[in-house]
Parts: structure tokens; sequence; C-alpha cells
């Protein structure tokens, strides 16, 4: 059987498609600003108060995807090669979404009144990622991928499955609390 570029190359595949990606997501993010996009609301959002700490959670879903992949590539080729098409069918549906059905938020306060490192770093995320584009959530499915290919592989130890459903719940809780996406 001919193994595709894909199969042969998983890689530089998926850094291929990272550029791709990347480079899709600074064109939504730089092309659709508020006035046009859908309001994204629910009435528990005003009950969800915003806590600076649960950034560390936020950020911690770069290096979870990130870990995933080296994990599933050493340990699974399949479960990889699995964890990879997932990400790249979600995120690509993602941003097909949101280019035709822009949307967004104004659940981010207007200042914090506790500034510190938490709240900085907060900021810095504001700056960088916008507040529109936030249905679906990228980091609630980028967080399913690293659970599914997890729990797939065989390998993958009792307590680094239990850990991986905790850090999705944190890393999906903290999107709300740092008002980043409406519940």
């Amino acid at each position: 059987m001919k193994r595709n570029w894909f199969s042969r190359h998983p890689i530089g595949f998926m850094a291929l498609y990272l550029l791709l990606y990347l480079s899709a997501f600074n064109f939504l993010e730089t092309r659709i600003s508020m006035p046009v996009v859908t309001l994204v609301h629910c009435t528990l959002d005003d009950l969800i108060p915003f806590c600076e700490y649960f950034v560390i959670f936020y950020c911690l879903w770069y290096p979870l995807l990130i870990a995933t992949a080296i994990y599933l590539f050493a340990n699974d080729d399949h479960s990889f090669r699995l964890y990879g098409w997932f990400i790249i069918i979600a995120f690509t549906g993602t941003l097909l979404f949101c280019l035709i059905f822009p949307n967004g938020q104004n659940l981010r306060p207007a200042e914090f009144t506790d500034p510190n490192i938490f709240t900085w770093l907060v900021g810095r995320l504001y700056h960088a990622d916008t507040n529109t584009n936030v249905i679906p959530s990228m980091h609630v499915l980028g967080c399913m991928a690293a659970v599914f290919g997890l729990f797939r592989c065989r390998c993958t130890p009792r307590w680094a499955k239990i850990g991986v459903i905790i850090l999705t719940v944190l890393i999906n809780a903290s999107t709300v609390f740092i008002k980043q996406h409406s519940i």
C-alpha cells in the first residue's frame, strides 16, 4: 500500500498546517472587528466573576497541545495521526465558521482593579487575542483533541488520563473566568 505524504512526514505536515492555520487566524483577527460581529452573551456570563489567576490555566493550553503531540508521536503513531487530524479538522472548521459567522463578546473588564502579574498577563493576552471569533472555542476543541488522543493511546498511564481531564476542566473554566469566552 502506498503511503501518502502525511503518513511519511507527519511532523512536516503538522508544521505546514500550523503555518497555514496561524496565517488564517491572523487574517480573521485583523479583518473582523466588533461592529460587524454577532455578540455572544448568556445571563450566566454576568454571574461568573473575573478571576485573573485562571490566566495560568488558559496559557497551559499551549504546552498541553505540544506535550500531547510529542507524547503520542513517541508512543503511538496511529493515535498521533488521529490527534493531528482532529486538530486540523476542528481548527479549520472553527476558522471557516468564524469567517461565515463573525462573532465576539463584550465581557472583558474595562480596567483591572488589582494590578498584578496575572492581570498583566491577561492584558497581554487581550492585546494578542481580540474578543472576536470566540465560538467555537479553539481552547475547548484543543483540549478535547488532547483528551481523545491520550485516552486512545493504550500506553497512557491512568494518572495522566486523570490529569488531562482535570487540566481540561481548568483550561475550559479559564476561558470564562478571564472573560475570553462566553459560557
